[in-house]
């Protein structure tokens, strides 16, 4: 899955409509007055209005810097629908240069509706900057298909006035698992309709959850050739028992179960969570619509300190893309993207002029001197409490970056049921729920 949010509100972008004839989305032989012409997606919708302008300005600036390019931005909700996606690929009516979830990338090659960009890649100035555990995300095979935007990896969101109002330093937030039940008892005790820690196990939000989880303690969903389910393990029993012993035995995660993301933000954003599993992007959301403190919310690593997920996005190109629109797209994606301190999601002088919130510890994206330059502009504008992630940031260093399994969200229904049996039955049989579940996994991945 992916995370609700980028840097700024870019919650909502875009998909080119099924509507739409193949010349309009799709690569063809048309040029505007001579130009190279692409088509491209996830332009912020209308009523984005602040992110729809800076996308805007950012598509101006780049034709005016390469007078020969003409860009054709596609907007609608969202960027992309998992129901429609395929559909496009196959009808001809994607875009030139197209928006994708880390996990599509090796189905798209799959069904061969990718352009090879390996041999078009070393004109992309920002490529050996960005960091290599993203970049091998869209190598397929030894072959490039696409390239990393943003990304994102999980960690622990938790509330600092409830901290010391439970009498726990909200400069040590829990580095494991027992660290972190304790903490969370000590929350709920307050009282008052105070709970200690939420999860999800609705919408398969709670299987993303439980990866993340499993992830932590060291685990995996699949096995390393992706055919075999492994979360029948000491592991994923560890992650079940934890979650039924805080639900049940501690009674430090509330009676109200079956939540997903929303609930929990609002619960957060109240002030009657203690904690809860996100990624940094979550900490706006919690401030501007569910009623938070930018100063009250810290961000710390994954407890377990053994691995985490990581998600995001990128952008592939039509495998119908002419050599002209393969460099085309490469340029856009440098100029809006791939610049450090620049483009759509590194301007952060504009974002903290529109009062966007600028300086959450991600996305991470570069490497050596541009990651460096990217940060000191970061910081240089920031308008948050930076102080509050240093211990996100520096946990992150030595935990295993893991993506998500794949079939993903086949799987993440699979574990829903294991998760919000733990936390809605008290006799829930552990041991039968995660037998249960590696048999379904077992038989979504034989199908794949």
């Amino acid at each position: 899955m992916r995370s609700t949010g980028y840097r700024r509100t870019v919650a909502a972008l875009s998909v080119c409509s099924l509507a739409l004839v193949v010349s309009a989305c799709g690569s063809g032989d048309d040029t505007a007055s001579g130009k190279t012409r692409i088509t491209v997606n996830c332009m912020p919708p209308k009523s984005a209005k602040v992110d729809r302008r800076f996308f805007e300005q950012d598509i101006a600036s780049f034709e005016k810097q390469h007078p020969d390019i003409d860009v054709v931005a596609h907007d609608a909700f969202p960027c992309q629908d998992p129901k429609t996606f395929d559909a496009k690929l196959a009808g001809g009516q994607m875009e030139d240069v197209f928006y994708t979830y880390f996990t599509d990338a090796k189905h798209v090659v799959d069904i061969n509706q990718a352009a090879d960009l390996t041999p078009y890649v070393k004109e992309l100035k920002s490529y050996g900057t960005l960091q290599q555990q993203l970049r091998d995300i869209y190598t397929v095979d030894g072959k490039i298909y696409g390239i990393p935007r943003t990304g994102y990896s999980m960690g622990l969101i938790y509330n600092k006035k409830l901290f010391e109002k439970a009498g726990l330093d909200p400069e040590q937030p829990p580095s494991t698992w027992e660290e972190l039940r304790a903490d969370a008892k000590k929350i709920a005790a307050l009282g008052d309709g105070t709970v200690g820690y939420a999860d999800y196990s609705a919408q398969n939000q709670g299987g993303w959850h439980f990866t993340a989880e499993l992830y932590s303690q060291g685990g995996d969903v699949v096995s390393a050739d992706g055919k075999k389910a492994t979360v029948d393990t000491p592991e994923g029993h560890a992650v079940l028992q934890n979650l039924h012993d805080m639900r049940w035995t501690d009674a430090s995660m509330g009676s109200k179960q079956l939540l997903v993301i929303n609930d929990v933000q609002q619960m957060m954003g109240s002030g009657k969570l203690g904690m809860y599993l996100s990624a940094p992007d979550n900490i706006p959301i919690l401030v501007k619509e569910k009623g938070g403190d930018y100063k009250d919310l810290a961000l710390a690593p994954m407890p377990g300190g053994k691995g985490t997920l990581i998600g995001g996005d990128g952008y592939m190109v039509n495998k119908k893309a002419r050599p002209d629109q393969i460099r085309a797209g490469l340029q856009w994606l440098d100029h809006m993207f791939l610049t450090p301190g620049a483009g759509f999601l590194g301007d952060y002088a504009r974002a903290k002029k529109a009062d966007a919130p600028v300086g959450l510890p991600e996305p991470r994206l570069f490497t050596g001197a541009a990651d460096a330059k990217d940060r000191q502009v970061k910081k240089a504008n920031a308008n948050v409490p930076v102080e509050n992630y240093q211990a996100f940031l520096d946990g992150n260093q030595s935990l295993r970056m893991k993506i998500e399994p794949p079939n993903a969200q086949q799987i993440y229904s699979v574990l829903d049921s294991a998760v919000s049996a733990v936390l809605t039955k008290k006799d829930a049989d552990i041991d039968q729920l995660l037998k249960d579940a590696s048999t379904k996994i077992d038989g979504i991945l034989a199908r794949s």
